[in-house]
């Protein structure tokens, strides 16, 4: 099983357009894909309306669950809370938030607007997580990315030990801009065990929880159905 809740197209900053890349990641092993482009306010509904275009059409003809989601990106802290309740209104059935990574100038404060955010459902990318982050996280049900994408997987070890120590979920996805980012089971499960993560947890960040994630996205997509 094999499930990914993090990518990207040509919509902002990746190379496939929605179909394409619901397509590759069939051809690919997926179980269940999430198409989460980069927006703030602007450009919001169209990014969602595109991708909920073809991720229903993927749904219907293919039985795939492709899924709708967006990357909350760069935003002023204190507008968090406001542009994911708006996500979650346009349709969107995740909402991700751009952590504090190692390597971008996220704005400080906004991982922990996230997962106090009941609209959030994955903190991606968060860095330094810290130990109040955390035990916000496990608090209000928001998932922690661990991730397979260059340069932002540097925080890999820290989050995992935080958000473990914390009881907060961990999840891990690709944040895939080309095809090449793709996951597969083995690389999957090599880097959820490199961060740290004790065997017995690894089928849970793996599985368990991105079937809980699931679940909670086609449950959104049945009430705006």
């Amino acid at each position: 099983m094999l499930y990914d809740f993090h990518t990207h197209t040509y919509l902002s900053d990746g190379v496939l357009a929605p179909m394409e890349l619901i397509r590759r990641a069939i051809v690919h092993g997926y179980t269940a894909l999430g198409i989460a482009d980069h927006c703030a306010r602007g450009g919001m509904r169209r990014v969602i309306e595109e991708v909920r275009a073809d991720c229903l059409l993927a749904q219907e003809r293919w039985d795939f669950p492709a899924i709708v989601g967006v990357e909350i990106t760069h935003p002023p802290v204190s507008a968090i809370p406001q542009l994911a309740a708006e996500a979650k209104k346009l349709g969107a059935e995740l909402v991700v938030v751009h952590g504090e990574t190692l390597v971008e100038p996220t704005e400080p404060g906004t991982n922990l607007a996230a997962v106090s955010c009941p609209h959030v459902d994955i903190l991606a990318h968060p860095g330094l997580l810290t130990e109040q982050e955390a035990q916000l996280a496990a608090e209000t049900g928001v998932y922690i990315e661990l991730t397979t994408r260059q340069g932002h997987c540097l925080g890999n070890g820290v989050v995992a030990q935080r958000a473990l120590a914390a009881g907060a979920e961990l999840i891990l996805n690709s944040d895939t801009h080309e095809p090449s980012d793709l996951l597969t089971e083995q690389f999957a499960e090599q880097v959820v065990r490199a961060a740290g993560v004790p065997e017995d947890k690894v089928a849970k960040v793996l599985i368990e929880n991105p079937q809980d994630l699931l679940r909670r996205a086609q449950s959104r997509r049945e009430a705006n159905a």
